[in-house]
C-alpha cells in the first residue's frame, strides 16, 4: 500500500513515524488483526487461506498507522474499520462467490421476494428448495454471501470514524445529522436485532459464534442480518 499525495496533505499534522515505531505499534495492536481475520474467516474460507487474510489484515494496520499517526484512544475503532476494509476490498477482487452460486444469486433473491409476498412471511430452506432444487449447502453459501454483503455495506454506517477522518470528510453538522439518524435506525431494532449487532460489532463475534450465543442456526443469523441491514439503510 502507499499513501497518496493528497493523503500526506489530509495528514501531515499527526506527524512522521519511524520503521521501529511502526513495527512495536504493529506489534502492540496484532490481537486486533487476529480477532478481526477471526471474526471474517468462516466467511472467506472458501477462496483465502487464513495465513493469507492476516497478511492482508496487517497491511490494513500498517496503513492505518501511516494515515492515523500515533494512536490514542480513537485508534483501534479507526483500524478495525481500515482492517476489515482491507480484507473485504481483497474479496471483492476474488470474487470469492463460488461460480455456481453467483449464476443462481439473482433468481434466489427474486424468488425468495415471490415466496415472502406469497406466504407473508419469510420463505423456509424447504420451500426455496422445491421453488429452486437448491442443496442446502448452496442455500447455506448463498445465506453467507448475502449476509456478508449486509454487514459489509453496514460497515460504512456502523463501524466509527476517527477524528482525523471525520474532521476531513464531514461538517460538525452532518455529523450530528448521522449521528441522530444512527441513533433512531438503531432504535428500531428489536432486542434481539440489537443484540446481534452488539455481538458482532461490539463483541466481535463471527456469525458462527452469535449462532451459537443466541442458540439459533447460522443460516437464521444471517437471514437476520440482512434484515438488521435493510432496516438502517431505510433511515439514511
Amino acid at each position: 500500500m502507499h499513501t497518496t499525495t493528497h493523503g500526506i496533505a489530509e495528514f501531515q499534522d499527526v506527524g512522521l513515524m519511524t520503521a521501529d515505531d511502526e513495527g512495536r505499534y504493529i506489534k502492540d495492536y496484532l490481537p486486533l488483526v487476529k480477532r478481526t481475520v477471526s471474526q471474517l474467516a468462516f466467511q472467506a474460507s472458501s477462496v483465502m487461506d487464513r495465513q493469507d487474510m492476516e497478511q492482508i489484515a496487517l497491511m490494513g494496520l500498517l496503513d492505518s498507522l501511516r494515515r492515523y499517526g500515533k494512536p490514542d484512544e480513537q485508534f483501534a475503532a479507526y483500524a478495525i474499520h481500515r482492517v476489515r476494509g482491507a480484507i473485504l476490498d481483497e474479496l471483492r477482487q476474488l470474487d470469492w462467490r463460488p461460480r455456481r452460486l453467483r449464476q443462481k444469486t439473482h433468481k434466489l433473491n427474486d424468488a425468495i421476494r415471490e415466496l415472502t409476498k406469497k406466504l407473508g412471511r419469510e420463505p423456509g430452506f424447504d420451500e426455496i428448495s422445491t421453488q429452486l432444487n437448491i442443496s442446502a449447502d448452496e442455500y447455506q453459501e448463498y445465506l453467507l454471501l448475502d449476509s456478508a454483503r449486509s454487514m459489509e455495506s453496514l460497515d460504512e454506517l456502523l463501524m466509527p470514524e476517527s477524528y482525523t477522518d471525520s474532521l476531513h470528510s464531514r461538517s460538525i453538522e452532518d455529523e450530528e445529522v448521522i449521528r441522530r439518524t444512527l441513533a433512531s435506525a438503531v432504535g428500531s431494532l428489536d432486542e434481539r436485532e440489537q443484540l446481534i449487532l452488539n455481538l458482532y460489532y461490539q463483541q466481535e463475534l463471527s456469525l458462527k459464534e452469535i449462532a451459537l450465543v443466541m442458540d439459533l442456526t447460522e443460516a437464521r443469523i444471517c437471514q437476520m442480518n440482512k434484515k438488521i441491514s435493510e432496516k438502517i439503510k431505510s433511515f439514511f
